[in-house]
């Protein structure tokens, strides 16, 4: 299984309501990804100093690298992901991805 983390720092104009709407955007992304499971998104909850401005993340997995990169490419995401970077603090400056491989072996 692949886990994309991704990590934001959300520009303080941007509301709630946007910042909802891009998570709808890339949740609805299920129905057309084959291999794309849960997407969770929040504000960082961590009581450690190390957010490094950093302020919501979210995580989907996948249920193999085929799957993540068949999202990567997808027309929804290219837009999704260009909605998500328009309400970021210095577009792709306030954007952090990682992707883990995770053994449920």
């Amino acid at each position: 299984m692949i886990r994309h983390c991704v990590f934001v720092k959300f520009r303080d104009d941007v509301p709630e309501a946007e910042r909802s709407a891009i998570h709808a955007d890339l949740s609805a992304l299920r129905g057309s990804i084959k291999g794309m499971g849960a997407v969770h998104f929040n504000g960082n909850a961590s009581p450690e100093p190390f957010a490094h401005g950093f302020t919501h993340g979210f995580t989907i997995d996948f249920n193999d690298a085929a799957a993540r990169d068949a999202y990567l490419v997808h027309e929804a995401h290219q837009k999704a992901g260009a909605r998500l970077v328009a309400a970021l603090e210095g577009g792709t400056d306030g954007l952090m991805v990682f992707d883990l491989e995770i053994d449920e072996s």
